[in-house]
């Protein structure tokens, strides 16, 4: 089966776009926006609607195959590819990438992302976006020249079965981090709450008392809400280097000593930690979550570490679970440019004994979601992050619901 057609539409992802930098250095929060000048270039606000194409493949049977290119809420930032906006990115691809699509032969997934991600323009490669949207739309058209579910596809062509039971999702609550955990307990998350504990005076605490008494109120309101006494989820909390700024970046000690108070405060769910500290550069930031994992490990302390920051591209993803930089990575969907590589990332993970958790941004769509539910489907992380957007409700209805889907299909076809 062929591709004849290639055609780009214009869309929102279920966040925003802010300019880190920014934001870093005193944009000051009005309402849901900021008031600043923005620094990153591209940017034309601190805060901006988050933006994504999508790629729609004409099938010559009639099918339409398509995935969203889609970028994180950070975009610009830390070394990742500039501002992705739909007015200058629409002619790039149809410039560039229809006129290498129009009449080709769909063959196989991982030929076909294989070759997307060797494509180069001008000496560059293609923006981390656009490679993570076409692929999708490459992953759908491979199934549906098949009559197969995307997670047939990756299960056959990479080796793994179809899991027979949902993945954990993990929802985000943003700064709304009572009320929406809530929400969570009530839907039944098995993964919670991200928290978003980024500023030592207001969330963490000088002595880091806050997240403490945080923590402490989680672990009684899952208790006082819940209606059944198995339900129990991991505590994911998300510190933004914030530990490392209180207790020393190099102090693992003591950032040890902390963390065994969260562990108790915690009791008796079990938490994870991620991004404790950031120092800013990929090898030391490695190294210190190396470091701070071995004690961690030596203390006998029951929490798990999660690597976040520097650590973005399957290379580096590679880089921290060979030195056992954490008990678990996040792989950050978005930032991999073809979803092949997200396959590539898990399967990694597992394989090395680290936590793999196929995570990603909030300024995704329910498309880019969709999709990942069907990678994790096939290739089992430990957990997936439920996305868009911060309000709990419709990321997690959206990954739930697809996961449910396949489930039920698979088990129709008698496939698990």
């Amino acid at each position: 089966m062929k591709i004849i057609d290639l055609i780009c539409a214009p869309g929102r992802t279920g966040f925003f776009f802010d300019d880190q930098r920014a934001i870093k250095k005193g944009a000051v929060p009005d309402g849901a926006t900021y008031r600043g000048e923005p620094v990153t270039p591209g940017f034309t606000a601190v805060r901006q609607a988050g933006e994504a194409i999508s790629i729609l493949f004409l099938l010559e049977d009639g099918q339409i195959a398509w995935g969203d290119c889609a970028a994180v809420q950070y975009s610009g930032a830390g070394g990742r590819d500039p501002l992705f906006l739909a007015q200058n990115f629409i002619p790039f691809i149809e410039t560039h990438l229809k006129p290498l699509y129009v009449g080709k032969e769909i063959t196989t997934f991982r030929a076909m992302a294989e070759e997307l991600e060797h494509i180069q323009v001008d000496g560059k490669r293609l923006h981390t976006a656009i490679r993570y949207g076409v692929s999708q739309a490459l992953l759908d058209a491979v199934a549906k020249s098949q009559n197969k579910m995307m997670c047939q596809v990756i299960a056959e062509e990479y080796g793994c079965r179809l899991s027979s039971e949902m993945i954990p999702i993990f929802t985000q609550s943003g700064d709304s981090r009572y009320e929406n955990a809530d929400k969570m307990i009530v839907k039944g998350a098995q993964v919670l709450p991200h928290a978003l504990i980024n500023h030592v005076a207001t969330k963490l605490g000088q002595n880091g008392e806050l997240l403490e008494e945080y923590v402490r109120w989680l672990r009684d309101r899952i208790i006082a809400l819940r209606t059944d006494d198995s339900y129990a989820p991991v505590l994911h909390i998300d510190v933004y280097g914030t530990i490392g700024l209180v207790f020393g970046n190099d102090n693992y000690e003591a950032m040890a000593d902390y963390l065994a108070r969260l562990e108790k405060a915690a009791a008796p769910f079990k938490l994870r930690i991620e991004g404790p500290m950031d120092v800013e550069d990929r090898e030391k930031q490695m190294q210190a979550l190396k470091a701070l994992t071995a004690v961690i490990d030596r203390r006998g302390i029951g929490v798990e570490i999660v690597a976040d920051e520097w650590c973005n591209t399957l290379e580096d993803i590679k880089y921290f679970a060979d030195n056992k930089a954490g008990h678990m990575i996040q792989i950050k969907t978005p930032d991999l440019g073809s979803v092949s590589n997200i396959v590539e990332a898990v399967l990694y993970c597992k394989e090395k004994g680290i936590g793999a958790y196929q995570g990603g941004t909030c300024n995704e769509t329910d498309r880019s979601a969709q999709v990942c539910v069907h990678l994790a489907m096939a290739t089992h992380p430990t957990q997936i992050l439920a996305k868009p957007g911060m309000g709990v409700d419709e990321g997690y209805m959206i990954v739930y619901n697809e996961m449910q889907r396949i489930l039920a299909v698979a088990r129709a076809k008698k496939l698990i």
